[in-house]
């Protein structure tokens, strides 16, 4: 098994990194299979639609967001969460500012810097 180096996460040791205007995002920890990342939203922003090959699960922590998932729309707040299966389109509002952790199968190579 491929065991990587980061197999313990320290909040203070870690950076943010800009994604887009408005949205930051931290790495927690990832493997091979996984990945877990911290995104912070300032309000009104949008993550705008976008789709990857990569499962997703995300629980917003903090804020309220207007999530779009291929063609269905909800308000989701702190304690909700979704599913987004590979490939479906999919986007995010904050409605208020927050914080969404999301959880990617396999591990997201394309945002390891």
């Amino acid at each position: 098994m491929n065991i990587p180096d980061n197999r313990f996460f320290k909040d203070s040791g870690s950076k943010w990194d800009e994604v887009y205007p408005g949205i930051t995002r931290k790495i927690i920890g990832y493997d091979d299979r996984l990945m877990l990342v911290k995104v912070k939203f300032e309000k009104g922003v949008e993550a705008p639609a976008h789709h990857h090959p990569h499962s997703q699960s995300s629980y917003i922590d903090s804020g309220k967001f207007e999530v779009t998932l291929g063609d269905e729309k909800m308000i989701l707040s702190a304690g909700d969460g979704f599913v987004v299966p590979a490939n479906l389109q999919h986007s995010v509002v904050a409605i208020d500012s927050g914080l969404i952790i999301d959880a990617f199968s396999p591990r997201r190579k394309d945002i390891l810097s």
